[in-house]
């Protein structure tokens, strides 16, 4: 559409302004009328062709080219341009919104050009992942911006890119201009113009270090001990399998199993922090010792194997076994201010001997271990064939003891305790007993061991207390029972509850029970096991230190805890006639409960002479075959039902 102005005309030119103006009060002219008119005047005048926008009261664009022509006036041509408007804005926000998404991706982003190499663009990302700001980057090329050697490597990169054409994908290290060593993951293609030439070459890098970092942990960590780093039993039987392949062929070796001993108590009494700093300190003593081809593993808890390829002679594993144990047992460990002192059991297995695979052997080496331990610990053990006989033999009994409860074959027996200042029976010891249905009396020294050791103490132990209170509530209301408690029971954080159930059940006063513990419990020394012996004292329930005398420090548990009273080891009483220590120290121990007003009983008395020293020395009590062996229940009652036993007269 065209318009044509005479200027020479005033009434043309009032009109004109005329209708700027009421346009601009109808409110379709946004502008300011007078000045619009103004510059349309001085354009005119100039004879300058003028372009402008108009945006129309219903939203459409035009554009009006003034056109001036001869005789002072000019051509108006109007063109609606709301379409291309439209577009061009829709193309402006894609634009926007593009550049929006490239700066905020977390992946480096880089373009450049195919003809020069240069960059031409860099995402906010490159700029952190590169330590430099892309004003630096831009309109350089790779040797502008990276170290020599990693830009020889980007530029053979770019010429591998554009002769093949085909979009490349790679892993590797790299350099940054800022120096630092990171692992990529690099994903670059050709972008083409309009004819199918290369134009420029599009980058996406993704900063992979930390998750290659993590995947190589993972992978340390499926083979190797978090604790100690060493390998673990999962790399132990990969070395085993490829040694034992290789043995195959005429060579020899060895496993050795190795036990830190009594570690447990080291661990539940000074925690679980310089436990584990003391197993990482071993670790260290014992890879010491080792020849390059050797491996030492852990397996879990306080024990590790090591792996002793090759092998010359079967002594050699014996020699290392010493090697080890003294490496071990000459270091003294501060854990906390506790100077800790350790010793180790050691099982050796040999190939091709004891076992031709590596299941075999790892068994053979496990029981030559279970060996050394049951003869007393702090030593080594080769595999015997009889130890495997002996462990089918052990493990038959724990299948047996775990039917044993269920199937009552357990009973108590009762020894009385003599009141040696009134000769009668002051208490009486519970002594478990059990009958197996094949074998017959089974002795505890053979199964409490593995009751200990498989955690079924725990329920047998609450069958002694409930049956023992049972018991001692049909006897006279002056005589005690006596109850032995394992460290096991004691960490179990239901024993007093045990203990409450079974004298509400009984109906037993709790001071007519008497808790005996040794000093091994006292070994695993913190404040729960404290709080409950505490408890237990202060329902009235009375508590013994059994064996005293026996242990390196049983003196000085006398100040951390008030005992009701203390029963010396029969291995004094048995040395009292013959040696001229014990009955010192037997006397020592005797005044030194006086003073602290404790009670003591004297373990072990089978001699009349043994009784006289003791009663010369003002002994509570007396225990012993002299008065009465362990005698079931029913043969215990007459004794416990009648008057007190002059024991002169016994004797």
């Amino acid at each position: 559409m065209k318009i044509v102005w005479q200027l020479e005309r005033a009434t043309v030119r009032d009109v004109y302004e005329e209708l700027l103006k009421r346009r601009k009060a109808s409110g379709h002219f946004t502008g300011d009328a007078e000045l619009f008119f103004a510059s349309v005047m001085e354009a005119v005048r100039a004879g300058k062709p003028t372009t402008r926008i108009m945006e129309t009261y219903d939203g459409r664009a035009l554009r009006v080219i003034d056109q001036p022509v001869a005789g002072g006036g000019w051509v108006a041509a109007f063109e609606d341009i709301t379409e291309q408007r439209r577009v061009e804005r829709e193309r402006d926000r894609n634009r926007h919104f593009l550049e929006l998404i490239i700066e905020n991706v977390p992946a480096t982003i880089f373009v450049k050009q195919a003809s020069d190499r240069r960059y031409v663009l860099v995402n906010r990302a490159g700029e952190k992942f590169w330590g430099m700001p892309r004003a630096e980057i831009i309109g350089k090329t790779s040797s502008e911006v990276f170290p020599n050697s990693e830009a020889k490597l980007i530029a053979a990169r770019d010429d591998e890119l554009l002769q093949s054409g085909q979009p490349a994908f790679t892993e590797r290290e790299i350099s940054t201009p800022s120096g630092v060593k990171r692992t990529i993951a690099s994903r670059r293609l050709i972008i083409h113009d309009e004819d199918g030439k290369s134009k420029y070459l599009l980058g996406v890098v993704e900063d992979i270090t930390e998750q290659k970092q993590a995947a190589a942990r993972i992978a340390h960590l499926a083979h190797y001990d978090a604790l100690t780093d060493l390998p673990n039993r999962v790399l132990l039987r990969e070395r085993l399998e490829h040694e034992v392949t290789y043995a195959g062929r005429g060579a020899q070796l060895a496993v050795l199993y190795l036990d830190l001993d009594h570690f447990k108590g080291i661990n539940d009494t000074l925690g679980h922090s310089p436990g584990d700093a003391l197993l990482k300190a071993v670790a260290g003593q014992l890879q010491s010792c080792l020849r390059p081809s050797d491996m030492i593993a852990r397996l879990g808890g306080d024990e590790f194997a090591v792996v002793q390829a090759p092998l010359d002679h079967p002594t050699d594993a014996a020699t290392l076994a010493q090697r080890l144990r003294e490496a071990v047992t000459q270091t003294s460990y501060d854990l906390d201010g506790h100077q800790v002192v350790i010793d180790l059991s050691i099982g050796i297995a040999l190939f091709p001997t004891d076992g031709t695979d590596v299941d075999q052997l790892l068994k053979s080496a496990d029981m030559a271990l279970y060996g050394a331990k049951s003869d007393g610990r702090g030593t080594f053990h080769y595999f015997q064939p009889e130890m495997d006989a002996r462990m089918k033999k052990r493990r038959t009994l724990e299948v047996d003891l775990r039917k044993a409860l269920a199937g009552h074959q357990f009973e108590l027996h009762y020894q009385p305790i003599l009141d040696l200042r009134t000769d009668g029976i002051a208490c009486c010891e519970a002594l478990l007993r059990w009958h197996h249905p094949e074998r017959g009396l089974i002795s505890p020294a053979d199964f409490i061991p593995v009751a200990e050791e498989t955690g079924l103490i725990i329920p047998i132990g609450e069958w002694v207390l409930r049956q023992a209170c049972a018991d001692a509530a049909k006897w006279r209301n002056d005589i005690k029972v006596a109850v032995n408690l394992s460290p096991a029971q004691f960490r179990n954080q239901a024993l007093l509850q045990v203990v409450i159930g079974s004298l509400a059940a009984s109906g037993l006063s709790p001071g007519r029970l008497e808790l005996e513990i040794t000093e091994s419990v006292l070994l695993q020394k913190n404040d729960k096991t404290l709080e409950m012996l505490h408890e237990l004292r202060g329902m009235g329930v009375r508590i013994a230190m059994d064996d005293f005398g026996t242990g390196y420090s049983s003196l000085s548990y006398l100040r951390s805890f008030p005992f009701d009273k203390i029963k010396i080891d029969q291995s004094f009483i048995r040395d009292l006639l013959s040696s001229s220590d014990s009955p010192k120290i037997v006397e020592s121990v005797i005044r030194l409960a006086r003073s602290l007003n404790m009670a003591v009983t004297a373990e072990g008395v089978e001699l009349k002479q043994q009784l006289d020293v003791l009663r010369e020395m003002d002994c509570t009590e007396m225990q012993g075959f002299l008065f009465s062996t362990p005698r079931p229940v029913e043969e215990i009652l007459p004794l416990v039902a009648e008057k007190p036993v002059n024991a002169r007269r016994s004797a």
